[in-house]
């Protein structure tokens, strides 16, 4: 059942980026994220929903077009942390960019993300 609930979360983030408009974000947000809502992004540490939503608004508005953000992967959940792949691709269909999210989840509602773009490249042994 926490995966489920981990899942329709995730999905429901995730959804945020693809909305019909802009007007609809904060409300997708709001489903999937507690209030207080700790974000490690790619510019750093920020907090709250309206700080989510900035980022969410900033990726819709890529240079190349409005593009389409995906989970690409399952959503592996051990305890209360829940990890996935996503990719965010442009309205040529080229990938722009894929990544990794870790989040942790309070009472069904995301409370923190850490955000993970961009391949690791192998270790040189």
């Amino acid at each position: 059942m926490r995966e489920e609930a981990a899942r329709s979360a995730i999905d429901t983030f995730i959804s945020a980026f693809n909305a019909s408009d802009d007007s609809h974000v904060t409300a997708l947000l709001s489903q999937a994220l507690t209030s207080d809502v700790i974000f490690w992004g790619p510019l750093g540490r920020s907090e709250g929903i309206a700080a989510v939503e900035r980022f969410v608004l900033d990726i819709r508005r890529h240079p190349a077009g409005t593009g389409t953000m995906m989970r690409c992967s399952a959503v592996d959940m051990p305890d209360e942390w829940a990890r996935y792949q996503w990719v965010f691709t442009t309205p040529d269909g080229g990938i722009r960019l894929a990544g990794t999210d870790v989040v942790h989840l309070r009472r069904s509602l995301i409370d923190q993300v850490i955000v993970f773009a961009g391949e690791i490249e192998p270790s040189a042994s």
